[in-house]
């Protein structure tokens, strides 16, 4: 049987979205995860990110790609879709902005592990592709991530 997550107190899903124009972490909801008698990955795909370079204002075009082993709690895909719509408007290299979402993501979440990819689309002839990843400190998942990282291409 399939249940309704009504319960769960989340506010974006449902309702007519409200796109901020500065950096939003506040948006981010979580659920519970109602199946943590084993893990699995949960991934997002996201091809239309967009934020500004810190230096010229130009718009950063990317695709964000999200993996995650869940604990107790998930991210809502409706919130992640909002938040990472409120980097429009946001100053931040490339680098910069897949660690954001990684650590507000770890702060919303206390995943198991955790990895997030960007793949910037060129500019000047050269496109970015920054890495990072977090496995919970002395757990196999910090393995896992020094694994990944390790063989990351």
């Amino acid at each position: 049987m399939i249940e309704s997550r009504k319960d769960e107190g989340l506010q974006a899903l449902g309702k007519k979205s409200e796109y901020k124009s500065h950096y939003a972490p506040e948006v981010l909801e979580a659920f519970d995860n109602r199946h943590r008698d084993h893990d699995y990955w949960v991934r997002f795909n996201c091809p239309e990110f967009t934020s500004l370079c810190p230096i010229t204002g130009q718009p950063d075009f990317a695709e964000i790609r999200i993996g995650y082993i869940p604990d107790l709690k998930m991210v809502e895909s409706k919130s992640l879709k909002l938040y990472l719509f409120s980097f429009r408007d946001q100053g931040a290299f490339h680098e910069d902005c897949v660690n954001i979402i990684l650590k507000d993501l770890i702060k919303l979440m206390d995943p198991k592990y955790i990895e997030v990819t960007g793949f910037f689309s060129p500019r000047g002839g050269i496109s970015i592709h920054p890495y990072t990843n977090y496995g919970r400190p002395g757990t196999r998942y910090e393995e896992l991530a020094l694994r990944r990282l390790e063989t990351h291409e």
